[in-house]
This record gives structure tokens, C-alpha cells and sequence, in this order.
């Protein structure tokens, strides 16, 4: 076992003392030493529970015969960063939770993990540390949480940040938007809707390293609990047999977790975290396969944002398990692709779609390609996303003109205060991965539009990124980012730019010698943060085409391909 290099032998005399100082037994210093990477804390609502999931799991670790031992990343939480300074440090923290597992599974020898995530970028920062170290592992999410009750309708968090953009508009007072405050979010776990953190929980089973169920079983059910047990149980099973996450994340299931984002329709950030933890494993994820794939998925799940339904209405109709098994019938499901229990042709030959309204059949989806579209042209020659399940079908196809704002305050001040104007591209550029710093998330923006009803009148283009609950045309991602001299850098108020979902295009009506000319002399806007961790981050983050990626991984060489 590799924890041996901490407890065998005569030179390991003083470690088994540090062992015992920790009150175990001799019988527990010699079993399989199990990590339980836990993500609890008191500020985030996904996590405030993940203690009670955390000793399920060692009560599974030890009904099987290991030792369990805790330890704890760092989470943050995206709706209380929204909007202000302290969303500039939240993609940033995905390298954090994962170097920062890295280093403790690393530097203490464990024989095997399981990971205790459960919001937006502790769970991708998870998977890239299970990829680094690469010992026997398995991951059990906190669950989604429950959808609150306003007005006899089911709401989440997405419900209130829209509700601002509604009282703007006089559609509600601001007794009213309390009120709904106070119900939208009724308890633990990871915001109800199909947004960053339940579509990252939901791809971890399609990747193969989480339990059926992992994505969607509610953070308050009690089966939650049990599947913690189970998780326990199965990871000693893996160290027994030597399976580990390498033996598992392959292109297979790449390509397998990238069929169950485009059924669905989950959101634009998984293609900034899927090519991050490719990477660590040593593979590479293009955006060309992502458009290839979703090219020939189909969109079977029309989850909040894009719908009525939630995580627990998923998890009711059969989970993703059954997503696969519709997938599986068009044949776009690799079925020997491996998971911590079995193949995954084996695991779904279980599973029963139990309503065809939440989980459509391949042959009536909601749509022919997938829920997510990369888009390319005179505005990203390296491409942007665009979550196109949420959009309007009026917005499909749009051309309208530009209106820029160097920064998301900038935008937020016109669009609160009332001058947007129907038929606009509000173009909102420096805020890239370097250029932000930190790529902020703009949910503010896009869910004040929905609320004043212009989702199907205006669209929003950055080189930044928008929330998975976002609805609307809303285009990120756009790259190279404005601060590295992309074409978003030189663009016009008044500029014309022409969108085109379903052709995958993204231009500017502008000529090219006037774009030449507009780029000299141009210098990038002066970072706003240049100390601490943000300045460090800036200065070694890739581009988001390939998924904002610090540092080289071990994934340059080998490129996932499409089959």
C-alpha cells in the first residue's frame, strides 16, 4: 500500500508514534488509509452540511475495513461573490482546492480519497487533484438542494436575481422580492437548478467517478446518507483492486460526460473545468470536439434556467443514469468506458426513465443538438459558448448594434439604469481570466435583463463568463480576451454584430483594414489587481479556449478525438 512509506519499518518508528498520537490503534494504522477531502464550511449554504456526509462516508470507510482521516479545502460561494470584488477570486479558487488536495494526499501518503464537494469550483478543482495524484478515488457530492415555493410555483436563487431586474420594471415591489428571498432557498446544499455546481455533480457520474445518484439525490434526503455509506464501502474496494481515477477518466469517458452536458443543457462553465481536468490527467479536450458532440446530441432535459424543472424532478425521473440510457439507444454512449462500480453499459442496463416530460426520449428531445454551442468568427477566432437551450428562439439569429462597457459595473449601471435598448449587442469586454482578473461570473446581468423581459431582445457578449443559471443570449468565453489583443478589444459602440446559434458564427460588420487601424497604438487597459493572489493567477492563467489553465498539466500531447 503506499501509505506504507508512513508506517512500515523501523525508520518509520517516529511516524507510527505521530499516527497513535492521533488516538488510532495499531489495527487502524495498518488498513488502508483513506482521505476523506471534505469542503465543509459556514459560509457556503452547498457545503454547510458536508460534515454529516463526511462521517457517513467513514462509517462506510470503516464497515469496510479502512481508516478514515479528514481534511479540508476551500469553497466559495458564487451567488454571495456575484456582483462585486469577491467574484474575481472565484474561478481562481479552483486552483487552489486542487493544488491544496494535491499537496496533503501527496505529502501524507494515503492509500486512496474520497472527495466531499459540492459547489461550482470545488468539485472541478477536486477532479483535477484526483487526476495529479492519481490514487484510488471516488467522489460524493453534498446534493442539490431542495427548489423553495413562491406563489404556487417552484423558485431558486435564479428566481431573486431576476425578481431585481422585474421590480425595475415595476412587475414587482420590493416587499414582494423579500418575500420570495425568504423561500427561494429553503436549506442545504448546491443551488437547486441545473447551474455550475449540479451540472459539475451530474458530470462526475458520466466521467465514471461518482455513484448513481451523486448529482441528484437532494442534500435532505435521507438517501444521500446511505449513497455516502456506499461511497465508503466502495472506495476501500478500489484501493483492494487498484483502480484508479487514470483507470477511469479516459477519452471514453470524456466523451461520454460531454454527450450528458449537451442532453442536459448544462452550463457553459463545464467547458472551462472538462479541458482543466482532461488536462490533468494527461489528455486534452478541444472545443472542436465539444461541437462535434453537441452537434450530433440531442437536448433532452430542459432544466431551471432553461425550464420548470429541477435537480430533485431529475433525480425523480430516473437521475443521469437514465439520461445515459436514452443516449445509450441513439448509440452515443461508449458503453465500455469504466466506472468506480462497472462499465457504464452496465450500470444504466439498470436504470428506468420514469418521466419522458423531465428526461425526453431520443426520438422527441427538445432539440436535435445539444444545450451548449461553440461559436466562432471575426469576434473569437478562438471561439466563445453559448448556452443555447436558455435561448429565445427570436435570438437565435440576431444582428444589432454594439453598445461596450470596459467593465461588469459599467454594464450593470446602463443596464439598471434603464438604457439598454431592444435589439442591442451589449458587448462587456476585460474580464477575461487575465484581464478581470478571474473571469468573472455576470449573473447579475444576465438575470436582471430576464427580469425586465428583454432576454428576448438584447444579447450580452464577453470575454468573461456567465452563470449556469444564466438564460439568454449570452455569449462568453469570447477568446483571445480583449486584453491579450483580441478582436473584442477593438470594437465600436455602433459596430454591427451579426450572432448565429445554430451556424456557430459570431462577426462584426467591420472590415478588416479598419480593425487594423483601430489596433494602432492600442494599448490593454490597466490591470486592476497587480498584488496577492489574483496578480500571480493573471499572470500565469491560459486563455479560456483552453480552459484557464494554470500551469502545463501533463496534457499537451494527447487530444481527445471525437468518435
Amino acid at each position: 500500500m503506499k501509505s506504507d512509506a508512513i508506517k512500515q519499518g523501523l525508520a518509520k518508528a517516529p511516524h507510527r508514534s505521530l499516527l497513535r498520537a492521533l488516538g488510532l490503534t495499531d489495527d487502524e494504522i495498518y488498513r488502508p488509509m483513506v482521505a476523506i477531502v471534505n469542503s465543509a464550511n459556514e459560509i457556503v449554504p452547498g457545503h454547510q452540511h458536508l460534515d454529516r456526509i463526511a462521517e457517513a462516508v467513514k462509517a462506510g470507510v470503516r464497515l469496510a475495513g479502512g481508516t478514515p482521516l479528514e481534511f479540508c479545502t476551500i469553497g466559495i460561494c458564487d451567488g454571495l461573490a456575484m456582483n462585486h470584488k469577491g467574484m474575481r477570486y472565484s474561478l481562481a479558487s479552483r486552483e487552489v482546492v486542487a493544488d491544496s488536495a494535491e499537496l496533503v494526499l501527496e505529502a501524507h501518503a494515503f492509500d486512496g480519497a474520497v472527495f466531499i464537494p459540492n459547489c461550482d469550483k470545488v468539485v472541478p478543482g477536486m477532479l483535477m487533484a484526483a487526476g495529479r495524484v492519481d490514487i484510488p478515488s471516488i467522489f460524493c457530492s453534498g446534493g442539490p438542494m431542495a427548489a423553495g415555493r413562491y406563489a404556487g410555483r417552484d423558485v431558486d436563487l435564479i428566481s431573486v436575481f431576476e425578481a431585481v431586474g422585474k421590480a425595475k420594471v415595476g412587475e414587482m415591489d420590493e416587499d414582494e422580492v423579500e418575500a420570495l428571498a425568504e423561500v427561494a432557498c429553503p436549506g442545504c446544499g448546491s443551488c437547486a437548478g441545473l447551474f455550475t455546481a449540479n451540472s459539475m455533480n451530474c458530470l462526475t457520474e458520466a466521467i465514471g467517478l461518482g455513484l448513481p445518484g451523486n448529482g441528484t439525490i437532494p442534500a435532505v434526503d435521507a438517501a444521500r446518507i446511505r449513497l455516502a455509506k456506499e461511497v465508503g464501502k466502495c472506495i476501500v474496494k478500489l484501493i483492494e483492486d487498484d483502480i484508479k481515477p487514470s483507470d477511469i477518466v479516459t477519452d471514453a469517458s470524456l466523451r461520454n460526460a460531454l454527450a450528458v452536458d449537451m442532453a442536459i443543457g448544462g452550463s457553459s462553465n463545464t467547458i472551462l473545468h472538462l479541458p482543466a481536468i482532461a488536462n490533468d490527467f494527461g489528455l486534452k479536450l478541444d472545443l472542436s470536439l465539444v461541437d462535434e458532440i453537441s452537434a450530433k446530441t440531442p437536448n433532452l432535459c430542459r432544466l431551471s434556467p432553461a425550464g420548470k424543472d429541477h435537480l430533485e424532478d431529475l433525480q425523480a425521473a430516473g437521475g443521469i443514469m437514465a439520461v445515459i440510457k436514452e443516449l445509450d439507444k441513439k448509440g452515443l454512449i461508449e458503453r465500455e468506458a469504466a466506472t468506480v462500480i462497472a462499465p457504464i453499459g452496465e450500470v444504466i442496463d439498470r436504470s428506468v426513465n420514469r418521466n419522458e416530460e423531465v428526461i425526453r426520449p431520443g426520438d422527441r428531445p427538445y432539440q436535435e443538438t445539444g444545450g451548449l454551442a461553440i461559436l466562432r468568427g471575426d469576434l473569437a477566432p478562438d471561439g466563445a459558448i453559448v448556452k443555447q437551450a436558455a435561448v429565445c428562439d427570436e435570438m437565435l439569429v440576431h444582428s444589432g448594434p454594439a453598445r461596450v462597457f470596459d467593465s461588469e459595473e459599467d454594464a450593470a449601471e446602463a443596464i439598471m439604469g434603464g438604457k439598454a435598448q431592444d435589439g442591442d449587442v451589449i458587448v462587456v469586454r476585460y474580464e477575461g481570466p487575465r484581464g478581470g482578473p478571474g473571469m468573472r461570473e455576470m449573473l447579475t446581468l444576465t438575470s436582471v435583463l430576464a427580469g425586465m423581459g428583454m432576454d428576448g431582445k438584447v444579447a450580452l457578449i464577453t470575454d468573461g463568463r456567465f452563470s449556469g443559471g444564466t438564460r439568454g443570449a449570452a455569449i462568453g468565453h469570447v477568446s483571445p480576451e480583449a486584453v491579450a489583443g483580441g478582436p473584442i478589444a477593438f470594437i465600436e459602440d455602433g459596430d454591427i454584430i451579426d450572432i448565429d446559434i445554430p451556424g456557430r458564427k459570431l462577426d462584426i460588420q467591420v472590415d478588416a483594414m479598419t480593425l487594423l487601424e483601430r489596433q494602432s497604438g492600442w494599448k490593454p487597459k490597466e490591470p486592476t489587481i497587480t498584488t496577492g493572489y489574483l496578480a500571480r493567477y493573471a499572470q500565469n492563467v491560459s486563455s479560456a479556449a483552453e480552459g484557464a489553465i494554470v500551469g502545463s498539466g501533463r496534457g499537451k500531447d494527447h487530444v481527445c478525438a471525437c468518435k
